[in-house]
């Protein structure tokens, strides 16, 4: 007799009851994975276990009457890793994303979660995860807040004001005590009026939606920048205060005066070590021109910058093996560029929240595997 395999299954409604949204945990989890990322405590998919997943894509045209076709945001993606500490534990985050789905009533990705013992491979969980990848998303510009920005910071700047710009504030706002204004732009200057609406009645500051980019930025003690990835957003660098703190969850490029006197702090430079030798692997022409932090990509090709592996970690600066921030002058630009082992470890603490609470279905694999 073979060992029975059973699994939790939670709906959007159970991830909500056991905590999913609540931030304030999460950012203190995500604190908690960047220490066992500056230890290499973790593991991600590749030969060198840093890499953010592996994408399938569609082409642009196809003979086949049923393929997919590519479009803005029109992908597959599995997100592996392994993250230790009290963790222990494997899990892919896996979703489908199309820009065409708001026409559908869905929202532009569909994610889910699958958790797995660290030894056996058996499912632990499998869960819905769009709530999950968002919070999570939002969370690490929280940590990075903690750590970077300058204590007295009272403008923050919103750059998109869609669901990820808002859950990066909501992290934001908890850990910059100062606070007093969010300055919103958006492409859409509604969705900017509607997001600082909700702010200044939610968190009880000053809101309001610029009416540029650069009205915006300027403002900013603190910068978010949260633009998806059919939106190219391009800045001044004479626009960013001294003392200021940048982070860029979405695409953006600053001109290259500014990295040259900033500092540039790095969700997990081993990662961008990766993506970089995949830029290096392209045709010339094709090199550097998509993906977060792909200027500074080129900048280090072209030795402006110093290689990657002289790089600084997010991780490293809260363990004290990394300088952080030394000044309240001196601007910093931190890159983030998300990772699986965020979505596994809070998909964890999640996942024993809701079996505390008896939250979820149990499902079964088997009483006793046929092969076993």
């Amino acid at each position: 007799m073979g060992k029975c395999t059973e699994f939790l299954y939670l709906n959007e409604e159970d991830m909500i009851k056991a905590g999913v949204l609540d931030t304030a945990h999460c950012i203190d989890v995500e604190e908690e994975i960047f220490k066992l990322l500056s230890k290499g405590d973790y593991v991600m998919g590749g030969d060198g276990h840093n890499s953010h997943g592996i994408a399938l894509t569609f082409p642009k045209e196809s003979e086949f009457p049923n393929m997919p076709l590519d479009g803005p945001d029109r992908r597959f993606l599995a997100m592996p890793a392994y993250l230790g500490g009290r963790f222990n534990v494997c899990g892919v985050k896996w979703y489908g994303s199309n820009i065409a789905n708001h026409s559908k009533g869905l929202p532009r990705s569909v994610l889910v979660e699958v958790l797995n013992d660290a030894d056996t491979g058996e499912p632990l969980a499998f869960m819905s995860a769009n709530l999950l990848s968002s919070v999570r998303t939002g969370c690490v510009p929280g940590v990075g807040t903690r750590h970077l920005a300058r204590k007295g910071a009272e403008v923050c700047t919103c750059i998109a004001a869609g669901p990820v710009g808002k859950a990066c504030f909501d992290a934001i706002v908890r850990e910059a005590s100062a606070l007093k204004e969010v300055v919103i732009y958006d492409i859409k200057k509604e969705a900017a009026e509607a997001f600082a609406k909700e702010a200044a009645a939610k968190y009880g500051i000053k809101a309001r939606a610029a009416d540029s980019m650069e009205e915006a930025v300027r403002a900013g003690d603190i910068v978010s920048v949260a633009a998806s990835a059919v939106a190219k957003v391009q800045l001044d660098g004479e626009w960013l205060k001294p003392g200021s703190l940048i982070i860029f969850t979405g695409r953006c490029w600053i001109d290259e005066p500014y990295f040259l006197s900033a500092k540039t702090i790095w969700d997990n430079a081993k990662m961008h070590e990766e993506y970089y030798s995949h830029h290096l692997a392209l045709p010339e022409e094709e090199r550097f021109l998509n993906g977060i932090g792909v200027q500074t990509y080129r900048m280090i090709y072209e030795k402006k910058l110093p290689p990657l592996s002289e790089a600084v970690s997010l991780g490293d600066v809260i363990t004290g093996t990394g300088e952080g921030r030394t000044s309240d002058e001196e601007r910093i630009c931190f890159i983030t560029s998300g990772m699986p082992v965020w979505d596994v470890g809070w998909g964890f603490e999640v996942y024993q929240k809701a079996k505390e609470m008896g939250i979820g279905q149990t499902l079964k694999l088997w009483d006793s595997p046929y092969w076993s």
